[in-house]
């Protein structure tokens, strides 16, 4: 028996279809049973998509008929863009109330990876590959697992079981798209700490695996940023900035990159040598 490495998968800012995940995890899966000699080598791999914008679609819905209600507003389809995208990014944020949205998406990864655990088992490595938004919400999860326990809300709670992979014990690999996390930073004064790649704990499990943090970034995406730079704490913790051209002939040069990521070769290919080192560690 080999042992599966379990993917949690984190969309960015609006709400995808929920079906968000698909051909990134076509991708990898086929390129991935390239790059092992042996027969159905894509079943090594898990997938979870967390589809955690569902949660404010409802409110976004019901805040867009009352702004056409009230009034004659110009750029309708900008700004119904805007309440979708940056209406997530306020949403999310922590508040002194109770029944918080933080809490609400935290509960949905939560959810993610004891279904991960069910399917990959208990002690599984653990990847996540996190677009835009979805990777402040990955590295605020995992932050709260590592030293802020206490930050964890009712629901994420009760989502959690007591097992190495959902106590952040097993995270091995961490890959963020297009991250503004760059901008979360300006919350603190020295920008902040960042969560650390591995998990200190996974000697325990897996002695030779070497886990990484690829951040990867379009210099055309005005909300995606190189992050070693912000401090030495982060210049430490992440392995890697890359810089890639997302995107096709029309967005590629363009703010617009920021939606392509999960298409392009340059992202796919360091993921699946990831994924696939770490499997060979692990089972080999």
């Amino acid at each position: 028996m080999t042992q599966k490495i379990a993917i949690a998968i984190l969309h960015g800012m609006g709400t995808p279809k929920e079906d968000f995940a698909e051909e990134i995890m076509k991708r990898i899966s086929k390129r991935f049973a390239k790059k092992l000699p042996f027969e159905n080598a894509e079943n090594e791999l898990v997938f979870e998509p967390v589809f955690w914008s569902q949660i404010f679609e409802p409110k976004q819905t019901e805040l867009w008929s009352k702004m056409q209600l009230s009034a004659d507003l110009d750029f309708p389809r900008l700004r119904r863009f805007v309440i979708e995208f940056l209406g997530d990014a306020i949403a999310y944020q922590p508040t002194m109330f109770g029944n918080q949205n933080y809490d609400k998406v935290h509960a949905y990864v939560a959810a993610a990876i004891n279904r991960l655990r069910e399917k990959a088992g208990p002690d599984a490595p653990l990847c996540v590959i996190s677009h835009s938004l979805g990777t402040i919400v990955a590295s605020n999860y995992f932050y709260d697992l590592q030293y802020k326990r206490e930050n964890r809300g009712v629901q994420t709670r009760r989502r959690m079981d007591y097992t190495p992979i959902e106590q952040c014990e097993t995270l091995t690999l961490f890959y963020t798209l297009g991250s503004p996390m760059v901008l979360w930073s300006l919350r603190y004064t020295d920008f902040g700490s960042p969560i650390t790649i591995p998990s200190p704990k996974i000697s325990n499990f897996y002695p030779n695996v070497k886990g990484e943090w690829l951040n990867f970034y379009d210099k055309d995406d005005v909300l995606a940023y190189p992050l070693k730079g912000m401090n030495e704490a982060y210049n430490q913790a992440v392995t890697k900035d890359l810089a890639v051209n997302a995107g096709g002939i029309f967005t590629s040069w363009s703010p617009l990159s920021h939606r392509d990521y999960e298409r392009e070769n340059e992202v796919i290919d360091p993921i699946v040598d990831g994924l696939v080192r770490t499997w060979r560690s692990i089972n080999e």
